[in-house]
């Protein structure tokens, strides 16, 4: 962003030589417009600035962009657009648009980002960061051929910026090119070896690969790194640095069975300020693996903690020798069939269509966990259990039967002992899907979730009408999951199918299956289906078995084909 802050840097300096403002107001001007100035002064000085009302057109633009930018570095998007905007109006630059489209993007509106930066663009000339930028937004999107033109349109502009380096690798690694994606990282580390985030995205190959030596090395001196200094880049939110590295170091040695360091550095990313979507999924699934490893004894570790490295050093990875390797091709799945409930109306199929899927993930190679009518002690600490294990699966599959319900736009998968009390905190007492996902998120692990919930029942109204909260938004089917348009899952790719559409409920069938897990039976062992294909097998058949009442429906972040059972 540095360069595009230039352009009205000229602009700037000639505001202020102007002799409009007579001392000591002109002591304002260049607190408000150097982008070294802490943020809470440099807003303060630009607002004093437009409470002046001495400047109109471009002038005035100039000082709404600055405070943006320190809005900005303080992680509060909505005011960045509003002043942002408001210099568009009053005169429109490419910096303005570049800024507002980077608020946007952090906000994980990609669309609105990738409509400002073609705005910049069609201002011209081009400009670098403008290209990066949308390379970021199209990233965003899981459009990675585009971010990948877009960073090769950046780094062809010059001057060598190491961050569209390490984003053309992030989108290689994304289409499954880890050696061209480590070639990237490398290129980045190279041009400048102070950054801590090529580092922490480097550790994501090497964990990719199995090295944990190796990833713990390149965290270990991002941490070191973040601390040394503030980022290099006004755009980068504050906190999220550091709060990705720790979040990355923890994984490793959680996979490496060192879950004392783990659970340190899970915590100690907790203690940072989430301002942006990849911090905020970072710190969820801090959250949720924190719970999972407090509840268990420490085992001794395999091995000692890799040391840092020195500085200076990072360019080059350690020795193949020193690299330690584990097994990330592990395939599990959790298969969940709730239908015996005790207070609201029981379901005679799901514990029959569980048990059909489990058997047919057990025969094309996975390790399952499976539960049968499960009350909320037995479900929760079967789906802790299962996410402990996920943490070395290159592919976790979860499947669930029963009743579901969705309030104020969050799904929950429900026990059977649920019992409706006027006045009870309803979801408490059931599962949290994004809990689920949360611990499942992971950019080394494709996760599959399937839904055969929201069976027809009465359990939406009953939620709404014992809540404590009555004004609460309750509805009779499941959420669309919208945290993964919103770029708050970061895992290598996430597939949520569901039994019907999203707020449809789903049929609980007059045979042994219902009609959705009847038809997952049939395909889901078929060698060689990719696992989209196998879902649009499974839609028609239940489209055509429940004469168009009931339309299957899925919501997918793959970065590529995914086979459950191989070819």
């Amino acid at each position: 962003m540095r360069r595009a802050i230039l352009t009205l840097s000229l602009l700037a300096a000639a505001l202020w030589s102007a002799p409009s403002l007579a001392q000591p107001r002109n002591q304002l001007g260049p607190l408000c417009t150097t982008d070294t100035t802490p943020a809470d002064q440099m807003i303060d000085a630009c607002s004093k600035i437009v409470a002046l009302k001495l400047f109109s057109g471009e002038k005035l633009a100039t000082i709404y962009f600055w405070r943006a930018v320190g809005w900005n570095k303080k992680g509060d998007y909505t005011k960045v657009i509003a002043d942002a905007s408001e210099a568009i109006r009053l005169y429109p630059t490419v910096p303005a648009y570049n800024l507002r489209g980077s608020a946007y993007y952090d906000r994980g509106e990609y669309d609105i980002a990738i409509a400002d930066f073609n705005d910049a663009l069609r201002r011209g000339p081009p400009e670098r960061i403008v290209y990066h930028n949308r390379g970021n937004a199209w990233r965003g999107k899981g459009d990675y051929a585009k971010a990948i033109a877009d960073y090769d349109q950046s780094i062809n502009l010059g001057p060598a910026s190491a961050f569209s380096w390490q984003n053309r690798g992030i989108s290689k690694q994304a289409l499954g090119n880890l050696d061209g994606a480590m070639a990237d990282m490398n290129e980045a580390i190279r041009i400048d070896p102070t950054l801590p985030q090529p580092l922490t995205n480097r550790a994501v190959i090497w964990r990719a690969k199995g090295d944990l030596d190796r990833a713990i090395a390149d965290t270990t001196e991002a941490i070191r790194l973040a601390k040394a200094k503030a980022p290099a880049n006004i755009m980068t939110p504050p906190g999220s640095v550091l709060i990705s590295a720790y979040s990355q170091r923890a994984l490793s040695y959680e996979a490496r069975g060192d879950l004392a360091r783990a659970k340190l550095d899970y915590a100690t990313a907790l203690e940072g300020q989430a301002s942006d979507a990849g911090s905020k999924a970072n710190q969820a699934m801090a959250k949720v693996r924190l719970s999972l490893l407090s509840e268990m004894a420490p085992p001794s570790p395999r091995m000692s903690a890799a040391p840092a490295p020195a500085a200076g050093t990072v360019a080059a990875p350690p020795p193949p020798a020193s690299a330690e390797k584990v097994s990330i091709t592990k395939r599990v799945a959790l298969v969940i069939g709730n239908g015996g409930y005790a207070h609201v109306k029981p379901l005679p199929n799901p514990s029959n269509d569980a048990r059909s899927i489990a058997k047919s993930l057990r025969d094309i190679g996975f390790t399952v966990k499976e539960g049968i009518d499960l009350d909320g002690t037995a479900m929760q600490k079967t789906i802790r259990d299962f996410l402990r294990e996920a943490a070395q699966a290159h592919v976790a599959v979860v499947y669930y039967a029963g009743h579901g319900v969705q309030v104020e736009g969050r799904n929950y998968l429900v026990p059977i002992d649920v019992e409706f009390k006027a006045g009870s905190r309803m979801t408490e007492a059931m599962m949290d899907m994004d809990t689920i996902m949360a611990g499942l998120d992971d950019q080394v692990r494709t996760n599959i979730l399937i839904l055969d919930a929201c069976r027809n029942n009465p359990m939406a109204a009953k939620v709404a009408s014992t809540g404590t909260d009555r004004g609460m938004d309750v509805g009779s089917g499941l959420a669309a999951p919208t945290t993964m348009g919103a770029g708050s899952t970061l895992g290598a790719g996430t597939l949520i199918a569901f039994a019907t559409a999203p707020g449809q409920v789903a049929l609980d069938g007059e045979g042994a299956n219902s009609p959705f897990s009847a038809a997952l039976t049939r395909h889901i062992g078929t060698p060689g289906l990719e696992v989209q294909q196998m879902l649009t097998r499974v839609r028609a058949e239940v489209v055509a078995a429940t004469k168009g009442k009931q339309v299957p429906w899925s919501n997918s972040s793959l970065l590529g084909e995914v086979y459950l059972a191989e070819k």
